[in-house]
């Protein structure tokens, strides 16, 4: 299976102080959410909607929208700019 894409990315702090870290694939948005220490409910729900994408439950723009709620919750979230 081949990535599953979203537009636009969304931004998120990377591990460096510094750096922005754009995400805009189902894999991409899972990898980043199994690195963070902020769990909470939005997450889950984030985590969730990785999965149902990866079975083709969900479209990938939903994961997309999860994602940038969860980076929001964790405080990871960055502005498009």
């Amino acid at each position: 299976m081949g990535l599953l894409w979203f537009s636009p990315p969304v931004y998120v702090k990377a591990n460096r102080p510094g750096i922005r870290h754009g995400v805009s694939h189902v894999e991409g948005a899972a990898e980043e959410l199994m690195a963070w220490d902020t769990k909470g409910p939005r997450w889950t729900k984030a985590v969730q909607s990785c999965v149902d994408a990866f079975e083709g439950r969900v479209f990938p723009q939903e994961v997309r929208e999860a994602f940038e709620a969860a980076a929001k919750e964790a405080s990871v979230y960055l502005s498009p700019e």
